[in-house]
C-alpha cells in the first residue's frame, strides 16, 4: 500500500515536472515576425494657386500708369483682384497705354461722374479667364458682357488671328499680351474702350482735313512769269509810242487829200 502510494507521488511529480520544462520552452521560444504591411502614400497636396497682384503688374509692365491711377482712385482695383484670386472664373483686363489717354481728345474723361468712370474701368474686364485662342470662339458668341455688366458689352472678332474689340464708339485690337495664365490674363489695346452707355449713340465727329496753303496772287506790277501765255490786264494800257502813231496816219491822210484834190483842180 505504501508502495502504490509512493509510485502515485513519484509520477505526479514527474508529471508536474514535464509540464513545467515543456510551458519553460514555449515560453522562451522567440515570437513569430509580425506580418509587414506598407502603407499607402497619401497623394501630394495640390499647390496653393499663386496670388496674382494686378498692381504690382501693371506698375512693371506698360506704361499703363494713368490706367492704374484710375483703377486706384475709384477702388476697381479691389473687385478686379477679388475675381483674379477669390473666384474659380478668373478674369481677364484690356489694359490702355498711357499714350492712349493722352490722345484722347472727344470725349473728355475729365467730365464723367465718379460712377461712370469706375463704370468705365470695369468695362475693360471681363469675368473669365481668356486666352488668346479663346476669342475666335467669342467671336461667334458676341457681344460679350463685361464687369460693368448691363449694357456695357464688348464685340470681338478674330481676324487670322488678330483680336478686334468693338465698344460702339471705339475700336481697337489687342497689340500684345502682357500676361496670359490661368486664371489671370492681361491684354495691351491701343485705345481706350468708351461704352455706348455712357457716350451715347452718336459717333465720335471724323477729324476735319488739313486747310490747304493759300496761293498767294501776284501783284499787279509783278511781271509774267508763264511767256506770254498769262492773262492780259483787265484794262489796256496806253503808251507814247501808239499815240504818235495814230497821230502821224492823220496827218499823212489829209496831205494825201489835199494833193488829190489840187491835182483835180489843175486837170
Amino acid at each position: 500500500m505504501e508502495k502504490t502510494m509512493m509510485f502515485r507521488v513519484c509520477s505526479t511529480l514527474v508529471l508536474l515536472v514535464c509540464c513545467t520544462s515543456a510551458y519553460a520552452q514555449k515560453a522562451k521560444s522567440p515570437p513569430s515576425p509580425p506580418i509587414s504591411i506598407t502603407p499607402t502614400p497619401a497623394p501630394a497636396p495640390a499647390p496653393a494657386p499663386e496670388y496674382v497682384n494686378l498692381t504690382e503688374l501693371l506698375s512693371v509692365a506698360g506704361p499703363f500708369h494713368t490706367f492704374l491711377d484710375y483703377l486706384v482712385s475709384t477702388k476697381v482695383i479691389e473687385t478686379l483682384q477679388s475675381q483674379a484670386n477669390d473666384t474659380e472664373e478668373g478674369l481677364t483686363l484690356f489694359v490702355p497705354k498711357d499714350k492712349a489717354f493722352s490722345s484722347l481728345k472727344t470725349p473728355s474723361l475729365s467730365n464723367l461722374t465718379a460712377d461712370q468712370l469706375k463704370s468705365l474701368c470695369l468695362f475693360h474686364a471681363l469675368p473669365h479667364y481668356y486666352s488668346l485662342s479663346d476669342f475666335k470662339n467669342l467671336s461667334q458668341a458676341s457681344p460679350i458682357m463685361t464687369l460693368a455688366g448691363g449694357t456695357y458689352t464688348l464685340n470681338f472678332t478674330d481676324n487670322s488671328g488678330t483680336v478686334l474689340i468693338g465698344s460702339g464708339w471705339t475700336n481697337t485690337k489687342v497689340s500684345s499680351s502682357v500676361r496670359s495664365t490661368d486664371p489671370v490674363a492681361i491684354y495691351q489695346v491701343d485705345k481706350v474702350l468708351l461704352p455706348e452707355a455712357i457716350f451715347g449713340t452718336d459717333l465720335p465727329p471724323m477729324p476735319a482735313p488739313a486747310p490747304s496753303p493759300d496761293i498767294i496772287a501776284p501783284s499787279a506790277d509783278a511781271p509774267v512769269a508763264d511767256g506770254g501765255r498769262g492773262h492780259a490786264p483787265s484794262q489796256p494800257t496806253s503808251s507814247p509810242s501808239s499815240s504818235y502813231k495814230i497821230i502821224s496816219a492823220s496827218a499823212w491822210s489829209c496831205l494825201v487829200l489835199v494833193l488829190s484834190s489840187g491835182m483835180a483842180f489843175f486837170l
